[in-house]
């Protein structure tokens, strides 16, 4: 095991990186292959990596399922959320199966959502080529949800601070991070009445992989990272034989049918498919150190003084000459990020921002604390689009609620040549709360293909483009090629309003 890193947690491989393994594993090979094709090839191929930018429900879900397959030594895995529902059973079949061929397994998840799947997690932690942790748990674990909640309401609130990456790496040689967690809403499997994400991942191939393995390896060796077994009764472990025959229903349910056929591919190819050559300095993956999660105010102002990924993205911003484009399913600046945003217009930069909508997000309470930016942000002339609905499932809570399509993608494009694709949401929970994740390719190939992403949010068909009129924030739509304005935010129930309203007044901006 790799000791902690100290500092500000911004890794990228360096130009002396160390060649790949003697003996090459399925994967190698189908790396090598694909940066073969781009005509990456030689003696120092090696040294030269590629990125693919991958919108697509489907090339996701494949493309972690084929390099499981494929892998021959590890798979580490960190992320926020991994559901129990037909995709993360099908996920965990895949990873169950690499274990079984010896190749190590490393999870990594966010307690929270682990909670009410203790069952299962025991089981697979049982194997022995299988190891999972837990990140920032309760003191009284055990106790599962009332534990949690007891421990908030006598102050513990270094709960709110969660793990919020997301990242999958296969030997070392592949990676995908992003903004999809593991679940049904992130693959194009939703059930009724439940919510369909559009979501955006980056696969980083060859040596751009190795800043992903070097976050994994530092949350890895966190004292935060507890091992499963630990808060696991002992009754919960020794599954895994029961585990087993529902993983192999899963792969065989009708639902699951059009992912399993994307894994006949071979995995070069699957691999190869919107892969850009890139220099091996081309890529930085950037983390907030595993500190920001810890209890002590000490230590978390000393995670701040370290640095982290909200600083290096207004690092980026601010170094923008001619135009930013920003994609955020939760949009709350705050006063520094209002402040930032402006300036750039002001001298001249043009900025674009596609969120939800209230009809469309997710997270109600958060889009009442992004309503009284609206304005100002419009004023100074940023271009401001709202995505539109798809099926409405009118349940709103003040903390959340569920139902049709929305945006869950967190990107951004500065001067159409670097591009940044993550976990980060540009809300106060991202910047002061929760760790995060995410890479930046300075490429014009990758920001090009996030520029299309953005085109394709914004299309008038698919966001409405917000406007003032009169000084009043109004919702431009597009019917039949005329123009039509709409008010009151459109397409949202009053319930939703009544609970944007509330959120709006109610003084939580720095919990969204």
């Amino acid at each position: 095991m790799k000791p902690p890193m100290q500092g500000r947690l911004d890794t990228q491989p360096d130009a002396d990186v160390a060649p790949p393994p003697a003996v090459a594993t399925r994967l190698d090979r189908a790396v090598d292959a694909a940066l073969a094709s781009l005509g990456l090839r030689g003696p120092g191929a090696w040294r030269q990596g590629g990125v693919a930018v991958l919108s697509l429900a489907e090339d996701a879900f494949a493309i972690r399922a084929a390099s499981a397959r494929a892998a021959g030594r590890t798979l580490d895995l960190q992320y926020y959320t991994w559901r129990g529902d037909l995709t993360g059973m099908l996920m965990a079949r895949e990873v169950l199966a690499a274990a079984d061929r010896g190749v190590v397994v490393r999870m990594l998840l966010d307690d929270v959502f682990a909670i009410g799947h203790e069952r299962t997690l025991a089981a697979l932690d049982a194997h022995p080529n299988i190891e999972i942790r837990l990140f920032n748990g309760t003191r009284w674990r055990r106790f599962g949800r009332l534990g949690y909640a007891l421990e908030i309401a006598f102050g513990g609130w270094h709960l709110t601070r969660r793990m919020h990456n997301k990242n999958w790496i296969a030997d070392g040689r592949l990676a995908v991070v992003g903004g999809r967690n593991i679940g049904n809403e992130y693959f194009g499997l939703e059930a009724d009445g439940a919510v369909s994400f559009r979501d955006l991942d980056l696969v980083l191939a060859g040596p751009s992989a190795r800043g992903a393995s070097a976050v994994f390896e530092r949350y890895w060796a966190s004292p935060l990272a507890r091992p499963a077994a630990l808060v696991s009764a002992a009754g919960e472990r020794g599954g895994l034989a029961a585990l087993r025959p529902a993983l192999d229903a899963a792969a065989k349910a009708p639902e699951a049918a059009g992912l399993m056929v994307a894994l006949a591919e071979h995995p070069a190819r699957r691999i190869r498919r919107g892969l850009t050559p890139v220099g091996v300095d081309a890529v930085r993956v950037v983390a907030d150190p595993p500190e920001k999660a810890t209890r002590g105010l000490g230590a978390r102002k000393r995670a701040r003084a370290a640095g982290g990924i909200a600083a290096e993205i207004a690092d980026a911003l601010r170094a923008a000459k001619r135009e930013v484009l920003l994609i955020s399913p939760y949009f709350v600046p705050g006063r520094a990020g209002l402040d930032l945003l402006l300036g750039l217009v002001a001298r001249g930069v043009t900025v674009s921002v596609v969120t939800n909508s209230l009809a469309a997000t997710d997270v109600v309470a958060v889009h009442g604390g992004y309503m009284k930016y609206r304005r100002p942000l419009l004023r100074a002339g940023v271009a401001l689009h709202e995505l539109k609905p798809g099926p409405d499932d009118d349940r709103p809570s003040l903390l959340g609620s569920r139902g049709g399509a929305a945006l869950h993608t967190k990107a951004l494009v500065v001067d159409g040549q670097l591009a940044f694709v993550g976990s980060f949401n540009l809300d106060p929970r991202s910047a002061a709360l929760n760790t995060e994740m995410g890479a930046f390719v300075r490429n014009r190939a990758v920001a090009r293909d996030v520029v299309r992403e953005q085109a394709r949010l914004t299309d008038p068909a698919v966001s409405w483009t917000l406007a003032l009129r009169d000084g009043r924030v109004v919702w431009l739509n597009e019917v039949a090629g005329a123009p039509r304005v709409l008010h009151a935010e459109p397409g949202a129930s009053w319930r939703r309003r009544a609970v944007a309203w509330l959120a709006r007044m109610l003084p939580v901006e720095e919990q969204l």
